[in-house]
């Protein structure tokens, strides 16, 4: 008798151990596969890894989900491999239950910037045995970017154009905001390197979902552009100066007589304008500089007869637009 409740308590015992030891197996498995925080890591997992179409596929991140308030109109050319910027050190730091919700906080950094997003997480039914999950609200977010003095620019290196991205294409206002939805949380850097313009990186941690954050890149132009520039100026004032009236059509210098002209004024540009460019929208402006031209007339008065030589300087004002065409 002794033997066998012997034989039965190691027998309880080992059974208790083993059914410990499935529970605590069944909860590890849960929470590495199948918990609200197992979902939101796999979903940083793949952005993490550049997977932008896979983390795109997840239940309830498209931006046409019940569970975004971002404009459909959105443009979408930041979701995909090219525009991401590496995730790490991707941890849970919170796991919280509001009624049919589960608000999981994950930490992360993105480049130098360390971060933490909250993402709401809800029942989506089972497959097979195992709970399945989707987002309650899209981790999508929007940047309203605007460029001024370009219209292509980068992300990451990635390169666009504001044409391109927007859903009015070519009709685009150039002083306009361009949406764009980006992933939470995702770190962008916008800048433009191109002949006509360049600017330094403007960086956004996008790290709220649905957040909508306003961007903006001031471009500069580059000493090659401002070199044409200058040389299409001042063929245009040389241009100007080949009329041999008192007022050339179309330019901005010209000299008044209130009397009559003895034969046709002669025309010299004594001091080219100084060319300073500044945006205008995705274009560009001079604006207003100072400039020299030269005239060379006899006048005879109305009055006496009298002939006089005007040879002088006459100051005037440059102001210019600067569109740039497709080629």
């Amino acid at each position: 008798r002794r033997g066998l409740a012997f034989d039965l308590v190691a027998l309880g015992v080992v059974g208790a151990l083993l059914i410990a030891a499935l529970t605590a197996g069944g909860v590890t498995v849960y929470d590495k596969l199948y918990s609200p925080a197992a979902f939101v890591t796999r979903y940083l997992d793949l952005l993490g890894q550049g997977r932008a179409a896979d983390a795109l596929a997840l239940p309830g991140v498209s931006v046409d989900s019940a569970g975004s308030d971002l404009p459909a109109e959105a443009g979408e050319a930041l979701l995909r491999r090219e525009a991401l910027a590496p995730l790490r050190g991707i941890r849970v730091v919170g796991v919280e239950e509001q009624g049919p919700l589960t608000l999981v906080t994950m930490a992360y950094s993105a480049g130098p910037h360390r971060g933490a997003t909250t993402f709401q997480v809800e029942s989506n039914g089972r497959i097979g045995i195992a709970p399945a999950w989707r987002f309650a609200q899209s981790p999508l977010a929007l940047v309203d970017l605007t460029v001024e003095g370009s219209r292509q620019f980068e992300v990451n290196g990635f390169e666009l154009d504001t044409r391109q991205v927007s859903a009015e294409g070519v009709e685009l206002d150039p002083r306009a905001s361009v949406p764009l939805l980006v992933f939470a949380p995702g770190l962008y850097s916008v800048s433009v390197d191109t002949p006509v313009a360049t600017s330094t990186g403007v960086a956004v941690l996008a790290d709220t979902p649905q957040a909508r954050t306003a961007v903006s890149v001031l471009a500069q132009p580059t000493e090659e552009f401002i070199e044409v520039v200058e040389k299409h100026v001042g063929d245009f004032l040389s241009s100007c100066a080949t009329q041999q009236v008192l007022q050339p059509t179309g330019c901005p210098f010209g000299f008044v007589v209130h009397n009559r002209i003895m034969d046709e004024p002669t025309w010299s540009i004594v001091s080219q304008p100084t060319i300073e460019l500044e945006p205008d929208g995705a274009d560009w402006a001079i604006p207003r500089t100072e400039a020299v031209a030269h005239i060379q007339v006899d006048i005879r008065s109305l009055f006496d007869g009298s002939v006089r030589h005007v040879d002088e300087d006459v100051p005037f004002a440059f102001t210019g637009t600067i569109e740039i065409q497709p080629d």
